[in-house]
Formats: C-alpha cells, structure tokens, sequence
C-alpha cells in the first residue's frame, strides 16, 4: 500500500531506464543546466560589485531579452528544417567558447561591464536557438506513453542544476574569485557537448521548405487560433513580468540579510530547490482533472510568495518564500508544456516549441528589467510585494475572462507515437 502511495507521488522514471538516447541528453542536460546556472548567479554579481546598481543589474534582462525576441522563432524553423542533434552541437560548443571569453577576460582583469552586456546578448541569441531545438529534439527520444514523464524528468533536471549551481558558484565565488565560476561553468558545457555525442536521434519528419517568414507564421497561427493555448501562455509571461525577483536578489543579500556571496548563491539556489521539490513530487499532477484552474491556482501561489518574500526580514524566511513560490510555477509549466508536447506534429514541434520558449523566456527578462527599474524609482522591497500582488491580480482576471479556468485536457488528444532511440 504505501509503495503504491509513493508511485502515485514520485516521477516515473522508465524514461531514463528504457532510452539510451534519452538518457544521454538527460545528463548531459543536467551538465549543461550546472554551467548556465553557475554563469547566471556570477554574472549579477558581478554587475552589481561592480556598479553597485540593481538598475544595471536588471539590464542583464534587456540585454537578453533583445536577441530571444530576435532569434527564438527562428531557431524554432532551423528546429523543423535541419538535424536537431547537429545544431546542439553547434549551440553549446558556441556558449562553451563565450563562457570562456568571460573568464579569461575576469581572470586577467580587462572586464568591463559593456563587454559583459555584449556577450551575454550573444549567448543569449545562441540560446534562443537552442531551447527550441533541444524542446523539439526530447519528446522524440521516448514513446508517446513516456511523454508526460518525460516532460517532468526534464523539470527535474534543470533544478537540479539550478540547486547546485548557485550553491557551487557561491562557495567558488568566495574561495577562488568570480572567475573561477566561469570556468566551472565551461566545464559544465563540456559535459552536455557530451551528452549530445550520445544520442541517436529517430527520423525527423521536416517541414515543407517554405520561406522562413511564411514557416513562423504557421506556427504562429496555430497558438493564435486556440484561446485556451494562447491564455497559457499570456498568464506566464505577465505572472513572471510583473513578479520575477531574480534581478534584486544581490541586493538583498546584501543590504536586508548581510549574508555574502555565500548567501547569494542559496539565494539563487532556493528557487531551484523549491522547484526540484515540487517535480519530485508530482505524480499527482497527471491526475488533474482541470488543468487550467490548476494553472490559475499555481500562478495565485507563485504571486503571493513573491509578495511575502519581498517583505521577509530573516534569511531562512526569504530562502523558504522563494523555495514555494518557484515550486508553485514548476507545477503551473510542467501542465502547460505536457499540454503542447501532447499534441503538436513532429513537423510543427520546433515552431510550437520556439513559441512557447520565447513566451516562457521574455517573462523573468521583462521582470528583471522592471524589478530594476521599479526598485531604483521606489525602492527593492516595494518592486517585490507590487510585482506579486500585481501577478496575483492579473491570474484572477485571467480566470474570470478567459476560458483558461475551465479548461480539461482532450484524453483524445495525442501526437503520433514515436519508438525510443
């Protein structure tokens, strides 16, 4: 009885026992999720040391946000038209070398903060290709049975670099100097280049050669023309525009708890945590009837721990705060993105996947941007609590004038099967 408990509880994971390819790119994943997340706790940091601004911290967001607007629904094209295997290759061995520009550049002291915007725009062009053709490349790799698992597994992953990342990069950062989270970072790229070079990918089905103009549309068309799709993916990106509080963290590790750089890192890390906690936990999530209110409720959640988080005073409150409101939004997009896997055709999965990458992006840049501009203007504390109020506010208005409330899965619905590699 209580093993039966426990199943219904815990992810499944026949994903990573059944597919050698799957299981490849898992771990490499998990390797490449440690380099990002060491290089986005060091690089505000940095920026902050440096300036000693929230403001210029928060550009990091623009600085991003400017080439994923750019570039992701393109990459979603290149997703549909070219091997998805070979273009990881060339996006993370791309990141691998910019990663390791930054550290030798911190390392040797000819840092400056205009450089460090320059290349994290790069990097961030980089990746919006890469979201998309690693979130069309996944699905594909396991059968249709394993989709929903699957979808959860690779939450899974991306906290568990998210939890040790930040704590690594804090411990380094304090040990051996910011530097030395750069490098780790390049070591953690290594390791996903590796992954890659172990998956053998099934056939791709590839989209009409169209121009690449008419190809995006398609794909925007298809969100476009469902309601309940479009208002998923609207209430995202304003949940984590108005609240996304990852832009004045530095400022409050230093200024309301004192804590250091080691205190930075939990800071970054309990986001991830909160969320690792709630993946490992959601067997029950496939069992919701109404996924939509589920959606709704979760974003009502993340909103009202933002809220609280941003007028906590102890550092164990604010690591707790920031631990459930992440864990209410791993819940809300591993319903939205079981959703869409669910029933987009392998030709169209690239586009639909650049959609939704570019939607579930723009939020937290949006939001490190206004957090920014708004703590610089009032104050740190009131761009927290107004952001989450300000989330909480707009999943009410989505809930009482959107069909998104209502809305319960097609169980008719389904993509073609797809053998394992």
């Amino acid at each position: 009885m209580r093993a039966r408990r426990a199943a219904g509880i815990l992810p499944d994971l026949s994903p990573l026992r059944e597919s050698d390819s799957y299981r490849a790119m898992f771990l490499g994943q998990v390797s490449s999720q440690l380099g990002t997340q060491l290089r986005q706790v060091a690089l505000p940091y940095q920026i902050y040391l440096l300036t000693q601004s929230s403001f210029q911290v928060g550009l990091i967001g623009l600085f991003q946000l400017v080439p994923i607007l750019l570039v992701t629904l393109a990459g979603g094209v290149l997703a549909d038209r070219y091997d998805r295997r070979r273009l990881l290759l060339i996006t993370q061995s791309s990141a691998l070398v910019i990663g390791a520009i930054i550290a030798l550049l911190t390392q040797v002291g000819a840092i400056t903060v205009g450089i460090l915007y320059a290349l994290t725009a790069v990097s961030a062009a980089f990746g919006a290709i890469d979201h998309p053709v690693r979130g069309s490349l996944m699905p594909t790799l396991v059968p249709r049975r394993m989709l929903a698992a699957a979808v959860t597994l690779n939450y899974s992953l991306f906290q568990i670099g998210a939890i040790a990342g930040p704590a690594i990069a804090g411990v380094a950062i304090a040990a051996f100097g910011i530097s030395s989270a750069y490098w780790l970072s390049c070591l953690g790229l290594a390791g996903s280049i590796a992954g890659i070079l172990g998956v053998t990918a099934p056939p791709q089905a590839r989209a009409a050669r169209t121009t690449a103009l008419v190809a995006v549309s398609e794909g925007l068309r298809y969100v476009w023309g469902s309601a309940v799709l479009r208002s998923a993916l609207a209430i995202d990106v304003l949940a984590l525009a108005f609240a996304s509080p990852l832009a004045l963290l530095p400022y409050y590790a230093d200024r309301v708890y004192g804590v250091g750089p080691e205190g930075v890192g939990l800071l970054f890390a309990a986001p991830a945590a909160g969320s690792l906690l709630a993946v490992l936990t959601s067997g029950w999530v496939s069992r919701i009837r109404r996924q939509g209110y589920a959606v709704v409720v979760a974003v009502v959640a993340w909103g009202l721990g933002i809220a609280a988080f941003g007028l906590a005073t102890a550092f164990p409150a604010g690591l707790a705060l920031l631990a459930f409101a992440f864990g209410a939004d791993s819940v809300s997009a591993i319903i939205r993105n079981t959703v869409l896997q669910s029933v987009v055709r392998d030709e169209m999965r690239g586009r639909l996947t650049s959609i939704y990458s570019l939607a579930v992006n723009s939020g937290p840049l949006m939001g490190q941007v206004r957090a920014g501009g708004v703590g610089t203007l009032v104050s740190p504390e009131f761009a927290m609590v107004s952001g989450g109020l300000a989330a909480v506010a707009s999943a009410a208005a989505f809930a009482l004038w959107s069909p998104l409330g209502g809305y319960v899965v097609d169980p008719a619905a389904r993509a073609e099967e797809r053998p394992p590699a």
